[in-house]
């Protein structure tokens, strides 16, 4: 049907304004009980270094690219595998229902809580159990995630060297805007324009000089960059980077926007597949209950929690900032979402056909992968291969549909999309490792009581930021990490789980929510739970791999049934405010 593309992507945006303006407004005003006449974290706790307030736009852009990273990208791309109709289902359904309640919530119990963790909070209102096997859990989460993203970083910056000497260059851009913004109090608008012009710069020198460096090399440079972005003042490089990056961001979402409402294509790739395609390791995987391991923050991920609750609630200027930014911010990241699905639906196949001789020597038949739906089901991700994957063949679908609308070369537009992918990559980074360090410095909070110095040395921000990094860095340095990556998505998706329950928790003991949003947090957390328990004993059974792998999974598995049983108990019995959480104020 000519011009699927463009009425799918306008029922997509009709349904996230409708969400926000009923959904999102109702639980800010019957959950949240939003009052900007109480001092958030930013200013009570004020400290320099993490606790700083915000412009909110500068926050939404830190909060919106921290969250997104390449997942919003990757895993929409692989489960195009399934067709792009069940992908969309999820994307929307799981933005609205789950993702951005969870999300919201996440940053605003925070908020009521002086800026604690969301695995601090779980502890509070379940059990302090719950809280330390979060932490440990949350812990080596994000120790994964730093390495994989350092390792997907480095072999981007071997591959286009421009890319690499651009972001390199970018953070001096950033290192000028925070100083002109937040220490000689430069006017806003004045600080972002002198900021934009020095990115252009930097888009410019670093295509015109190409940084060429060995992967190792690039490893040790974003190890020691991520110590420097998780350890240094928030004003200083955090926040200004991310801002200055989102513009990238929004203008990379909004050129694809405008490219597929002009475009008026049709969807090429088929709508369904079969239920049970080859999406995870090779094996026939049923949509349900793998889909979660596969659409992570396209739809919903625990990791925004750690995000929110972690970084963004330690910067937000006024309650009211919390619903654009922890709300809107996901359901914008379901539009990005829904942009990677529609741009390979339209473009998937012109891009194979560019490397119909490299299918056909390996045995692939492009004509059959457009007509046979279960052939397709079971090669389409091979099919991919040759193009880089299906993150390549989104930026070459990408790099199609900008050519077609702005006249501009494939070539060019494909360049554009990985630079575009490696700015989510890096701003993720920054905050993973931030976010590590606040729960290694949580976790031996109980140190300063009984082994002061201790304390002092072992929770520095310079120490628990360089244990995050060396970790990571081995992790990525000798390839290892691609032995446990495979668990990450269960191990995000079971945090997203358990952080959704907490903030039902939060919701009916703390805020005094009425019934129907009572059920409406309630519901999706307990749908959310039972399909990630489902999915990993689904992998444990069906998924050939490593016995270390297994053994993980087996263990997730394991703790999220404890977390359960913490989650009924809280439920059971009656939760009192603690000290550091503030009920509904009314």
């Amino acid at each position: 049907m000519r011009g699927l593309t463009t009425w799918l992507l306008l029922l997509g945006l009709v349904l996230y304004v409708v969400a926000y303006l009923t959904y999102g407004r109702g639980l800010s005003r019957s959950v949240v009980h939003t009052d900007d006449s109480r001092q958030t974290p930013a200013h009570t706790l004020y400290d320099g270094v993490d606790y700083v307030p915000g412009n909110p736009l500068a926050i939404y852009g830190h909060h919106f690219a921290s969250i997104a990273g390449a997942g919003p990208i990757t895993g929409p791309a692989i489960a195009m595998i399934w067709g792009w109709l069940p992908s969309l289902i999820w994307i929307w359904l799981g933005n609205i229902v789950i993702g951005a309640v969870h999300d919201y919530l996440a940053v605003m119990a925070s908020v009521r809580s002086e800026g604690k963790s969301i695995q601090w909070i779980a502890g509070k209102t379940m059990k302090p159990r719950t809280s330390r096997i979060m932490m440990v859990f949350i812990y080596a989460t994000l120790v994964l995630v730093v390495a994989a993203f350092v390792t997907v970083a480095g072999l981007n910056f071997v591959a286009t060297p421009g890319v690499a000497s651009a972001s390199m260059l970018f953070l001096v851009a950033a290192l000028v805007f925070g100083v002109l913004s937040y220490r000689m109090k430069v006017n806003f608008t004045l600080a972002t324009v002198i900021g934009l012009v020095l990115l252009a710069g930097a888009i410019w020198l670093g295509f015109v000089w190409g940084w060429h460096a060995s992967f190792q090399t690039w490893v040790v440079v974003l190890a020691i960059y991520a110590v420097l972005a998780s350890s240094l003042p928030v004003w200083l490089l955090l926040q200004p980077r991310d801002y200055l990056n989102s513009y990238i961001l929004f203008v990379g979402l909004g050129a694809g926007i405008i490219a597929l409402l002009a475009a008026f294509k049709g969807m090429a790739l088929p709508a369904y597949s079969v239920w049970s395609a080859s999406a995870v390791g090779g094996v026939s995987s049923p949509f349900w209950p793998a889909i979660p391991l596969v659409i992570a923050c396209g739809s919903l991920s625990g990791f925004h929690s750690l995000v929110g609750s972690g970084t963004t609630s330690k910067q937000l200027d006024k309650e009211s900032h919390g619903l654009p930014i922890g709300y809107g911010g996901m359901l914008t990241e379901g539009v990005l979402a829904t942009v990677v699905v529609l741009a390979m639906g339209a473009y998937g196949f012109q891009v194979l056909g560019t490397v119909s001789g490299q299918l056909a020597d390996a045995g692939i038949s492009l004509a059959r992968l457009e007509t046979d739906a279960a052939y397709y089901g079971s090669t389409f991700l091979k099919a991919a291969n040759p193009v880089g994957g299906a993150l390549g063949l989104f930026t070459r679908s990408y790099g199609l549909a900008l050519s077609d609308v702005f006249g501009v070369t494939a070539q060019f537009g494909t360049l554009f999309a990985g630079l575009w992918v490696t700015a989510f990559v890096l701003t993720t980074l920054d905050t993973a490792t931030r976010l590590a360090r606040f729960t290694w410095q949580e976790f031996f909070g109980y140190l300063k009581e009984s082994s002061p110095g201790v304390h002092r040395v072992i929770t520095d921000r310079w120490v628990a930021g360089a244990i995050v990094v060396i970790l990571a860095g081995w992790l990525s340095w000798g390839g290892a990490y691609t032995v446990v990556w495979p668990a990450f998505a269960g191990a995000n998706q079971m945090v997203a789980a358990v952080a959704m329950l907490t903030a039902a928790l939060w919701a009916i003991k703390i805020q005094k929510a009425s019934s129907g949003y009572q059920w409406a947090t309630v519901i999706p957390g307990a749908f959310l739970w039972v399909t990630v328990f489902a999915g990993l004993i689904w992998y444990v059974y069906a998924v050939p791999a490593t016995l270390v792998i297994k053994a993980i999974f087996v263990l997730m598995a394991v703790l999220s049934l404890l977390l359960l049983v913490d989650f009924f108990d809280g439920y059971r019995r009656r939760v009192q405010a603690p000290v550091g959480v503030a009920g509904s104020g009314r």
